[in-house]
Order: C-alpha cells, then structure tokens, then sequence
C-alpha cells in the first residue's frame, strides 16, 4: 500500500509539472506569436517605408502641358516656352493661369536671370 501511495504521489507531481509546463508553453507561445506577428507588420512596415524612400520621388510633373496653358496667350511663344520649361524642370511647378499668381508657386516666382530679372513668365 505505501508503494502504491507514493506511485500514486509521484504521478500527481509530474501531472502537476506537466500542466504547468504546457501552460507556460502555451502562453510562451501565444507572446511569441503575438510578437512575431507584430515584428513581421514592423518588418512590413519598415519594408515598405524603405521602398517608398527607394523609389519614391515627386511625381513627374507635365510641364510640356502646364507650360502650354501658361503661355498660351503671349505673343513669344518659343522664348515663353523655353523659359517656362526650364522653370517648370527645376521647381516642379507652374502657377495656373496665363500670368500672375506666383504664391501658388513660390520657387517659379523666386527664380531670376543673371540680370535680376524674373526668369519664369
């Protein structure tokens, strides 16, 4: 009978050792799955972050059009598109309309000749 008694002990030990074990295993788990599941959106994340400073740069602007418009009622259309179109290259931008409104692109209004002049119609 005591042989029995500490068989029967020894038993509900190692069931008591076993079910903790595999509780903390589980929960051991479910962190670690919920960490690489987090670690793998920051790996995404910074994936994604990467390439967009890769290949991300200002979309190519139409200049050819925004300068046709810009300049389609002067009288010097060639010197106007010349000097519209290197403009346009180096700021990205052309105000809208035919003349004025330069705060909508401040670069374009900014740029100057060698004689001080405004380069950009």
């Amino acid at each position: 009978m005591k042989k029995m008694n500490v068989v029967a002990f020894v038993m509900i030990i190692s069931y008591l050792l076993l079910s903790q074990a595999l509780a903390e295993l589980s929960s051991s788990s479910s962190n670690a799955a919920e960490t690489s599941s987090a670690s793998q959106f920051q790996t995404n994340d910074e994936n994604q972050t990467a390439a967009f400073k890769r290949t991300h740069h200002r979309p190519r602007f139409n200049c050819g059009h925004a300068c046709a418009r810009r300049c389609s009622e002067t009288s010097r259309k060639k010197v106007c598109y010349r000097a519209c179109g290197s403009c346009c290259a180096k700021c990205q931008c052309v105000p809208p309309g035919t003349s004025g409104n330069t705060a909508a692109c401040p670069c374009y209004a900014n740029l100057r000749t060698h004689g001080n002049k405004l380069k950009c119609p």
